[in-house]
């Protein structure tokens, strides 16, 4: 018989077939198997969980880590140390900003020395600028990048300009050789105006003229494009109309644009300093009413996590999406899919994801009825708000975790 390293058990198990009872047997780092919840299963460890749902561990892309004045190691350790805390087990790395940004691989191998101080994985998106060739691109994946992100507007630093229409296209084909996914910050330069205006005064129309170009050069060449963040909802039908003419383009959205409606937020509120803006309540009701359309292009939502513009979003996005999506009849399966499934898809890690044989044992302990009240004095956007939904525990590779990244006693111990 076999005996695991240790089991799961939890009556909200978020599986392949939905949410059951179940048990998950864990040996060497992954799952190797998922039973009944009373199923005989020998482990030299183990935890049940009750009814505290058992996640996937979050996959959250595009994440700013390096924060200024801080040494670029710290910034993993401490961005790391988030992740655990709001249940995401990998960090995939935005280019920019961070010095240097990553836009070659020498850049690129000294973020990952870096990110060696992180308590949980961080994988790496490397940047394209103007000036980016085509052997750029290749050294950058042979190094390690699991994706590519680039900008129409402001890429975050000096060295992470916007992209023109012949640069975007060119980029596209030269990625879609490599067969690897662009994300794009999909607001037009030209409709921020010189200088750009302020982050909360730009237009829904930059994004919608972003999306245009986008689509127009994706189409040519045939790329996968994923739109990252996507927050004006009233460009929702574009989106959409993209895979009918044979464009492969999705998005991702954030949970402050699902939660935080831009009129009530106080005048000091962090979320002022979010590219694209945190917009209206009308635009919010409108942006979860896509995110939960049937087929939505919609398919990822990341933290938005950017200290480098004061966003300190990384703790507190798991609960906070779920505070929303519960009140509007979305369920734990969503949500693995939105933070989990959907974002290791997207970059191609098949180990990820997912809670079943043969993946990766990346486990989160989440108990969705918890109230959580976020101190006033956090550096998030959720300051003094009350959330639905907490991180109990976590589980990266197998190997039980607490707040600091540290072996917390055995999983026999509970959450």
């Amino acid at each position: 018989m076999t005996v695991f390293d240790s089991v799961v058990r939890s009556r909200r198990v978020v599986a392949a077939d939905g949410v059951v009872p179940a048990s998950v047997g864990v040996r060497d780092g992954r799952i190797e198997a998922v039973d009944a919840y009373g199923a005989d299963m020998p482990a030299r460890e183990v935890t049940d969980l009750g009814d505290v749902a058992l996640l996937p561990g979050a996959v959250d892309v595009d994440t700013g880590a390096h924060a200024p004045g801080q040494g670029l190691a710290e910034s993993y350790r401490l961005v790391g140390t988030a992740a655990l805390r709001g249940g995401v087990t990998c960090v995939v790395a935005s280019p920019a900003p961070a010095r240097p940004a990553i836009t070659c691989a020498d850049a690129l191998q000294t973020h990952q020395r870096a990110a060696a101080l992180s308590p949980v994985p961080v994988l790496f998106l490397g940047g394209v600028t103007p000036g980016t060739g085509p052997l750029d691109l290749a050294d950058l994946q042979a190094a390690g990048a699991v994706a590519f992100r680039c900008s129409l507007s402001d890429g975050g630093a000096p060295d992470m300009a916007s992209l023109g229409d012949a640069r975007l296209r060119k980029s596209m084909a030269e990625l879609a050789a490599l067969d690897s996914v662009l994300l794009v910050h999909a607001e037009d330069a030209r409709e921020l105006g010189t200088p750009p205006v302020s982050a909360e005064q730009r237009p829904p129309r930059a994004e919608r003229r972003g999306l245009e170009r986008v689509i127009a050069a994706a189409r040519v060449v045939g790329a996968r494009t994923h739109v990252c963040p996507f927050t004006a909802a009233e460009c929702a039908a574009l989106l959409a109309a993209a895979g009918p003419i044979g464009v492969e383009l999705s998005a991702q959205t954030c949970p402050h644009y699902l939660c935080l409606p831009s009129e009530s937020l106080a005048q000091d509120s962090p979320a002022h300093a979010c590219r694209p803006p945190v917009r209206s309540d009308a635009n919010r009701r409108a942006l979860w009413s896509a995110l939960l359309a049937e087929e939505s292009s919609i398919t990822t939502v990341g933290s938005g996590h950017l200290p480098a513009h004061g966003l300190y979003t990384l703790e507190w996005s798991l609960s906070a999406l779920w505070t929303a999506a519960h009140r509007r009849g979305g369920g734990l399966a969503d949500l693995a899919r939105w933070t989990a499934e959907a974002p290791a898809q997207l970059l191609g890690l098949g180990g990820k994801g997912r809670i079943a044989a043969g993946f990766d044992a990346d486990l989160v302990a989440f108990d969705p009825l918890a109230r959580v009240a976020v101190p006033g004095v956090d550096p998030s956007p959720y300051a003094g708000r009350e959330l639905v939904g907490r991180v109990e525990r976590v589980w990266i590779a197998g190997r039980g975790t607490g707040p600091e990244g540290g072996r917390v006693g055995s999983p026999a111990d509970g959450p």
